[in-house]
């Protein structure tokens, strides 16, 4: 007889194609009936390519999301184009810390904390503490940003519109097939989204000359700056959530480096190309002459630079997109940073426990925001500097991995020029890190 609750929890490939939010690995073996077995080889095939995207844009939409979106309106606000050589040392980081994480996660075919532990006793625990308490923070800034989107979309008050993405949230996330969903509604949104920065950018006629310029050579140099934006795009939970996603795929081990590398390389591209373009539309906006609206509790100067653009109709166009990646990213956060869970327990690899933990994730994320006074705008500015923070941590172990311990990638064989590569952002991120501590924690002050 079948337990109805084993099946549950450990879905066929055909619902964990619907719904990637469940279990990582199908219980199914291939039968001994050729036709069966054919079946099953092509449902398998279908879920590891729908895993594959869903780990691409689970990183690009986590990298783009709402903090980075109203980070990159913030300081451009503040610093113009010197804000340029952030973008591009925050791309350069990506690059390094996403090939070397993405290979090493899929190589193991362990998830980031499980590795850690292997490596280094307890190490998993710790990162697991600190992408959780990160993850958090994070996703009190997308419920933030839920907020900002309603209330540029509908003009409600942030903090019922923040209520409103986590319900809806949760919602999805209980939904049988709702990640294929969710799959489909990310692509077209984020394609809208890059089209209408495109035009907006073309519009604000940025000065590009000297945005080009002080790309490579800045007229200002803030390290606060550069590690929030680098924290916002590739910290905290965001450098595990494509990698783990990626496990469901079933091409784990060292013979599948090829086709990760060029899925990562694929989503780090589609989020430099968005960074950049944001840059230069919020730029060109400012550069006009604009003022945006720092410091009120209903600040969005994302929003504002889109509206003072295109009007009252772009700027409810830009917040029905901003909640959408809003909305994302809270699924997003809560479900990678639940499954750092399976550190301390296997029952959190996947089914109900895992589900659960994601939504009371959410749960807990939605009643710190409302119960908390900073504005949206600086949580959102905020949780990218403080993930920032913690990023170093995690590389470290995970650099120890490729130097050290190439037993557990199932390869003595490793990219010497990731390693090296990855090792100086390592130590780039902890100098960083060192001298940001005290302006990053500032930043909560923005709202004040």
């Amino acid at each position: 007889m079948v337990n109805p609750f084993y099946t549950r929890c450990h879905p066929t490939p055909a619902e964990d194609d619907g719904n990637p939010f469940m279990s990582e690995q199908s219980p199914i073996d291939a039968q001994t009936d050729p036709e069966t077995a054919a079946k099953l080889a092509a449902v398998k095939k279908r879920v590891g390519r729908s895993a594959v995207i869903g780990a691409i844009f689970l990183m690009a939409t986590s990298a783009i999301g709402p903090g980075f979106i109203t980070q990159t309106a913030t300081f451009t606000a503040s610093m113009g184009a010197a804000f340029a050589f952030a973008i591009l040392v925050s791309v350069l980081i990506d690059i390094a810390v996403q090939l070397n994480v993405w290979r090493m996660i899929t190589s193991s075919g362990k998830r980031a904390g499980e590795l850690a532990n292997s490596a280094i006793p307890f190490s998993g625990h710790v990162i697991a503490i600190l992408v959780v308490i990160g993850g958090l923070a994070f996703n009190i800034g997308n419920i933030a940003g839920g907020g900002l989107g309603l209330n540029a979309l509908l003009g409600i008050d942030p903090k019922v519109g923040g209520l409103l993405t986590a319900a809806l949230a949760i919602v999805i996330f209980l939904i049988k097939k709702a990640g294929k969903v969710m799959d489909i509604v990310l692509v077209v949104l984020g394609i809208g989204m890059i089209a209408m920065t495109v035009v907006v950018a073309i519009i604000a006629q940025p000065p590009i000359g000297d945005a080009l310029r002080q790309t490579f050579v800045p007229d200002e140099l803030n390290f606060a700056t550069i590690t929030t934006i680098v924290g916002g795009t590739v910290g905290g939970y965001i450098t595990y959530s494509g990698a783990h996603r990626y496990l469901a795929s079933g091409h784990t081990g060292p013979e599948y480096a090829g086709p990760v590398m060029r899925a990562a390389a694929n989503g780090i591209l589609i989020t430099g190309i968005m960074r950049y373009v944001l840059f230069l539309a919020i730029l060109g906006v400012v550069a006009s002459g604009v003022a945006l609206d720092l410091s009120s509790q209903a600040a969005n100067p994302a929003g504002q630079a889109f509206g003072s653009v295109l009007g009252d109709a772009g700027l409810r166009i830009f917040g029905a997109i901003f909640w959408a990646a809003a909305l994302s990213s809270v699924i997003g956060a809560a479900y990678t940073s639940a499954t750092f869970l399976s550190s301390f327990h296997k029952r959190f690899l996947g089914g109900w426990s895992l589900q659960i933990a994601t939504v009371a994730f959410i749960v807990v994320s939605l009643i710190v925001y409302l119960s908390i006074g900073t504005a949206p705008a600086a949580i959102l500015v905020f949780v990218g500097g403080f993930n920032g923070l913690i990023l170093p941590i995690g590389l470290t172990v995970f650099m120890y991995i490729g130097w050290f311990r190439r037993d557990l990638l199932g390869t003595k064989k490793y990219p010497l020029v990731l390693l090296i590569a990855g090792t100086l952002v390592t130590l780039l991120t902890w100098y960083m890190g060192i001298v940001s501590v005290g302006p990053i924690f500032a930043f909560l002050g923005i709202g004040a």
